[in-house]
């Protein structure tokens, strides 16, 4: 049982920057090598999903760990609040086509997952539509895994409460970063317990496990998400093709 409160959101104290940021720039390379031989041999979709609350560097997560990775193998989706016709259809319907085809990593800038958080805690579903949607999940990752060959990484960006402080501030601050702020965020921000309660209970309740990265300090964020993913792909034993006869 993963509890939240229990889990710092530092890097271990005797971990030296430095050298972890060039374990980190040798992660990203290898992953994208390792990108090139999926696309190539086809055998394997990748599915990376990350959830974090506001300030928590989804968007810093995206651009420094698949950076070396190639444009035409890989696609970010980030979902927002439902248009009129999403909101005419199941809450997985406009998740489902955006899964990741064999020989791609699509991923996933928040997720289905927003369906059982941010309702949940402005209690616009009740619990039992709550239960129902977890399951539904469940059973959406596991389709994707048994059905299509498709790896299901998921990340949770652990954020302290201080460090959103912080981060959201910066957003009013730093002029290149007002396109960021909306002053919802700081709303949302009062929610806090709530929130923490919901994705601890999500975590929890998720037959794919999650990694809960610490984020306050950004590099250990990439080293840990890089490394998860190089991990994750070579497990796959992927190679090129050979020349196929017509």
């Amino acid at each position: 049982m993963i509890k939240l409160a229990d889990i710092s959101t530092m890097p271990p104290p005797q971990l030296d920057e430095e050298e972890t940021r060039k374990k980190t720039k040798k992660l990203v390379e290898k992953l994208g090598k390792l990108q090139h031989k999926l696309i190539a041999s086809g055998s394997h979709a990748v599915l990376v999903v990350f959830q974090g609350m506001d300030g928590s560097g989804k968007d810093g997560a995206v651009k420094n760990v698949f950076q070396d990775c190639h444009i035409h193998g890989i696609n970010v989706h980030s979902f927002k609040k439902p248009t009129e016709e999403e909101m005419d259809h199941d809450f997985l319907w406009r998740v489902h086509k955006n899964a990741p085809p064999k020989g791609m990593i699509h991923i996933f800038n928040r997720s289905h997952y927003e369906d059982v958080l941010i309702q949940r805690v402005h209690k616009w579903i009740d619990e039992k539509r709550v239960d129902k949607r977890i399951e539904a999940i469940n059973a959406f990752e596991e389709l994707l895994v048994f059905d299509n060959n498709t790896v299901v990484l998921k990340f949770y960006l652990h954020l302290s409460y201080e460090q959103q402080e912080l981060e959201l501030q910066e957003r009013i601050d730093d002029p290149e970063k007002h396109w960021k702020y909306n002053a919802g965020d700081w709303k949302e921000r009062e929610l806090w317990p709530e929130y923490m309660r919901c994705y601890e209970d999500a975590i929890n309740r998720s037959r794919i496990p999650w990694t809960v990265v610490p984020v306050d300090k950004r590099w250990y964020r990439d080293y840990i998400v890089a490394t998860t993913m190089v991990e994750a792909l070579e497990q796959l034993n992927l190679e090129f093709p050979g020349i196929q006869e017509e």
